[in-house]
This record gives C-alpha cells, sequence and structure tokens, in this order.
C-alpha cells in the first residue's frame, strides 16, 4: 500500500509483512552517507526525526520489551497514514488507545506509559501529552459521592494526556460496597464522555487484572490495547545491570559480574515472592556503590586511583538475606 507524495513532504510505503516505512525523496537517489544517516527503531526506518525521533530512540534502548516495541511502531505507521489519508482526501478514522499493561514491578510499565505520553503528543493524538500517575488512594474517598468527585478532578487534570492508574485492581477489591466500584463507574463514564480527550492506562499484576477487567461489564471491550510485561530473564537484567553501571561511568569485574547474576538467580527462585526484576537490580547496584564508597573511606591510609573510583568489586555486592518469603501481592 503507498501513500501519495506531496509537495514539501516524503512519499511512504508501508509494506504488509514487516511493517516497514520505506522513504521515497523527490530528489535524486540519497549519498550513501545521507541514507546511512536515516534514524532507525527498532530495526525499522523512520522518517521523522527532533524529538520524535528522539523518543523512539529512548524507547528502542530499553531491554527487551519486543512486542511493545512492535505496538509503538504500528501506533506510528496508523497516524502517519492517516495523515497521508488526510491529504489525499480520505477519511482519516480515530482509534481508541485506552490501555491495560499487566506484569510484576518493575518490568517497565511506567517508563514505557510516560514514553507513550509523549509519542502520543508529538504524533497529534494528545495535546500535551503529560502523564498523571495514581493509586487508588488518590481515587477512592471517604463518603458516597466523594469518590466520583475525586475521580473526576483527576480526570480533568489528564486531559490532553494520560492517566496511569497503578495497581488499578486494587479498586475493585473491597466488593459491591467499597467506593472502589464508583472509581470504576465514574472512569467508565468518563471515556464515554470525553472519547480521544485523554488516554487511560490501568496497570498491575496479569492474575489482578484479568480478574478486576471482569468486574464491570464495560471495562474490557474498552480497552483495546492490553500490553503483558512479562518478567525480565537473567541475561537481560545482567544488561541492564551494565547499562546502568556505564551510565554511572563504574565498572565490573569478571567476578563482580558473576557475583551479581548469582544474587539474580537467588532472588528470582524466590517464587513465592513478586520479583521486582528492574527494581531489584537498580537496588542491587546502588547498594553496591555505597558499599564501594565505604570502602575506598576506609583505606585511610592511601589516595584512591582512578581505576579504584570505578572497579566494583565482588565484596561490594552485599544482600540482605531474607529468613522468609514475602509476597508483595494485596490480600
Amino acid at each position: 500500500m503507498s501513500g501519495p507524495t506531496q509537495p514539501g513532504s516524503d512519499g511512504i510505503q508501508i509494506t504488509k509483512n514487516a511493517r516497514q516505512i520505506s522513504v521515497v525523496l523527490r530528489t535524486p537517489e540519497p549519498a550513501p552517507a545521507l541514507a546511512a544517516a536515516a534514524p532507525k527503531f527498532h530495526g525499522k526506518p523512520l522518517t521523522q526525526q527532533g524529538q520524535f525521533g528522539e523518543i523512539m530512540k529512548e524507547l528502542d534502548k530499553m531491554v527487551g520489551l519486543d512486542h511493545v516495541k512492535e505496538l509503538v511502531f504500528e501506533i506510528y505507521a496508523l497516524l502517519r497514514v492517516a495523515s497521508m489519508r488526510a491529504e489525499a482526501g480520505l477519511t482519516a478514522n480515530t482509534q481508541v488507545y485506552h490501555m491495560v499493561f499487566r506484569g510484576n514491578p518493575g518490568t517497565g510499565k511506567t517508563t514505557v506509559a510516560r514514553l507513550i505520553a509523549k509519542l502520543m503528543q508529538t504524533m497529534g493524538v494528545l495535546t500535551k501529552g503529560h502523564l498523571i500517575e495514581v493509586e487508588r488512594a488518590d481515587l477512592v474517598g471517604e463518603y458516597i459521592g466523594h469518590t466520583a468527585l475525586k475521580t473526576r478532578e483527576l480526570v480533568k487534570k489528564a486531559m490532553g494526556g494520560i492517566l496511569f492508574i497503578d495497581e488499578a485492581y486494587s479498586l475493585a477489591r473491597g466488593g459491591e460496597k467499597d467506593f472502589g466500584k464508583e472509581a470504576i463507574d465514574t472512569l467508565v463514564k468518563a471515556m464515554e464522555d470525553h472519547k480521544n480527550g485523554f488516554i487511560l492506562i490501568l496497570a498491575g499484576y496479569s492474575e489482578e487484572m484479568e480478574l478486576f477487567l471482569q468486574t464491570n461489564p464495560g471495562l474490557p471491550s474498552r480497552f483495546p490495547i492490553q500490553l503483558d510485561f512479562p518478567d525480565y530473564t537473567v541475561d537481560q537484567l545482567m544488561e541492564i545491570a551494565e547499562g546502568m553501571i556505564k551510565e554511572r561511568e563504574y565498572s565490573l569485574t569478571p567476578a563482580t559480574e558473576a557475583r551479581i547474576r548469582q544474587q539474580i538467580l537467588l532472588e528470582k527462585g524466590q517464587m513465592d515472592t513478586a520479583f521486582s526484576n528492574a527494581r531489584y537490580v537498580r537496588n542491587l547496584i546502588e547498594k553496591a556503590l555505597r558499599s564501594h564508597a565505604v570502602r575506598l573511606l576506609n583505606q585511610t591510609n592511601m589516595q584512591p586511583s582512578k581505576q579504584d573510583l570505578m572497579v566494583i568489586r565482588p565484596e561490594d555486592v552485599k544482600v540482605e538475606r531474607r529468613t522468609a518469603k514475602e509476597s508483595m501481592r494485596f490480600p
């Protein structure tokens, strides 16, 4: 399927199988150096740079999340083609982008939500592109009518952006008489009244979110985009750890890498615990940096070298041993 080439704009073609966008320039074939400079996202070429390109590069740098990146590219392609259809005098249909994110903590749900908010604003879907992050306590009031008022106020603040509700299933955990149900009903009405005025993203554990969506007959159909954020593999978590170390201008010895990998394996083995993924790795690395600093300061008889200031040793990686497995999930 090919879009028409408009004066002053790129001609774009999307292949059916690979969903790739090929740029057809009105000028003669560019030199190899110019062609190589074309921005890429998830192995596919983009036709827009600037702020949009930076957002896409930031998402592409995230470890894993291939299916999330595929979805983002689909949205990008849809919006680009809709723009070309409008220029050609064809109907440019709009879609609803309310989403459900399912997964354990530390799997990138909030980070992806922030990037999607920026992306939607850049692509013209949202007027502001800000993200309002809330939880049950921000929505649920203390008496009848209070919850609806609080929820409507948050929807108002989110207009033109994204309302992100973390642990959204907690709104339904109190049963029929709980004020959380009032928040759900108010959100459903807001989605109907405001259509594309804002995007609602509900996030939480996979099983709990499945049960939550069944609490209101109108909920599942109002969230056409439902994404699973699986736990990271050990190799992916090591890649995340190495990225954190490099960003902070530290380095790991092979023995330190082996110790970090061992600690990740032990933590993932706590099957009764909701593993916190990248959040666990970040905490592990930050604690190691503190231990590294204490070790250097205790060497009072010598000034640390540049290498000493950078290298994290195995003894710097310390973990508190838990005597009992504690679940992070709500009852």
